[in-house]
Parts: C-alpha cells; structure tokens; sequence
C-alpha cells in the first residue's frame, strides 16, 4: 500500500457527553480503540489531523497507526461519527487488528476506463449502484482499492461484484452468502430524456401514418 497513516493521540479519563462536548470545544475528537482481547483505550485527538487524514480515502481502508502514552498500535477505522450541520468529527471508533485474524473492511471501487466505454461512445451514461466493497482478509493483504474496467460495457450492460478481479487472499464477504448475493455494481445506459424523446418521435410517426390511413378509406 502507497499511503501510511500515524496519529498522535492522548489518553482521556474524563468520559461522558460533557467530557466529549468540552473536547470538542478545544478542538478535540474523543475515541475508543478496542479488540484483540484488550481492554479499550479512551482517546482523544487533534481534530485538524483526523480531518486531513479522511480527505484521502485510502484512510478508511488502511491500517493505520495511533500513538499514545507511549504505546503504538496497529488499527482500522470501523465507524466515524459526523456533526450533522457542521463541517465536524465528533467521534471516531478504532479496531486493533491481529496479523493472524482476518479483517472486514469496506474498501474503495475504482471505476476505469468509463470514459471510453462502448456505451458511453454510444451515447449511454454509467450508474454506480456501489462505490465500495466489504471484503475479508488478513491485514497484511489489505488492498488500498479495487479496480472494474468499463472499457467493453455497452449500453445495456451491467457489471456485477462476481466481476471484480480481488486480489489473492481477498474475498468478497456478501458473496460469502451464496451466489444469489450477486449484486450489480454498476451499468450502461441510455439518459432519460433521450429514451422519452425516441418512444415520442414513433408514436407521432405511427399517428400520423393513421391519420392518412382514414383520410385514403373516407375517399
């Protein structure tokens, strides 16, 4: 993986909605990071570096670092929580992870080559119906994203999860669940509009072939 995240963090004993709203105030995140059967660690960090590191996506599918009190460990983000109004992270919860367990991860679906797609040559458009995956693998095969080539997709066509080339030791978790799981991710087709407009242009041809019609009987 290209990117490496590190995060300074502190450890807080002051807990509760009062204790978050003040870090809050001082421009804190208040966090937990728990698992690999230990006992969790209430943290707090700097604000300003939490919301740098999600600009990048790779942040939510990487393994990231968090140090505090002196101790280093290896995580991944499982949930953030976001002021509703404004521009805020208000929580954040970390997973240790363990090299010998497998992780669940969403991770990123890079859509390629959709510019050039047969469909989109033909005047289609692309829909994505998932913009990532949930997938399951051990930490050390994490990938940072997937990749679906849209290049041969033509007007019509869709793309399901079955399609996407994982890397050796990723699995698909809702594929885990049977085939029948086999979602579309994406698909080519014709704007809208531009169908309306055909179905309208043969009626009025159909409309106006009637209306001669009448006209050549009534002679």
């Amino acid at each position: 993986m290209s990117s490496t995240f590190t995060l300074a963090a502190e450890l807080r004993t002051d807990t509760g909605k009062g204790a978050s709203r003040r870090l809050r105030h001082a421009n804190r995140v208040p966090a937990i990071i728990y698992g690999a059967d230990k006992e969790p660690a209430m943290l707090t960090l700097k604000h300003d570096d939490i919301y740098h590191a999600c600009e990048d996506e790779a942040f939510f599918s990487h393994i990231l670092t968090i140090n505090y009190d002196g101790l280093s460990e290896q995580v991944i983000i499982k949930d953030m929580q976001r002021h509703p109004a404004k521009i805020q992270i208000t929580h954040a919860d970390f997973q240790r992870i363990d090299a010998d367990h497998a992780l669940h991860v969403n991770v990123p679906i890079h859509f390629i080559n959709e510019e050039t797609s047969v469909g989109v040559k033909a005047g289609g458009i692309i829909s994505h119906e998932m913009t990532e995956l949930e997938v399951s693998c051990l930490p050390k095969d994490l990938p940072e994203y997937l990749e679906v080539d849209m290049a041969d997709l033509d007007v019509g066509d869709s793309i399901h999860i079955s399609a996407i080339v994982l890397p050796e030791g990723v699995s698909s978790v809702i594929l885990m669940q049977g085939d029948d799981h086999d979602q579309a991710i994406a698909a080519v087709h014709m704007p809208r509009g531009e169908t309306i407009d055909e179905e309208t242009d043969v009626v009025a041809d159909e409309g106006e072939g009637e209306g001669e019609g009448e006209g050549t009987s009534e002679e």
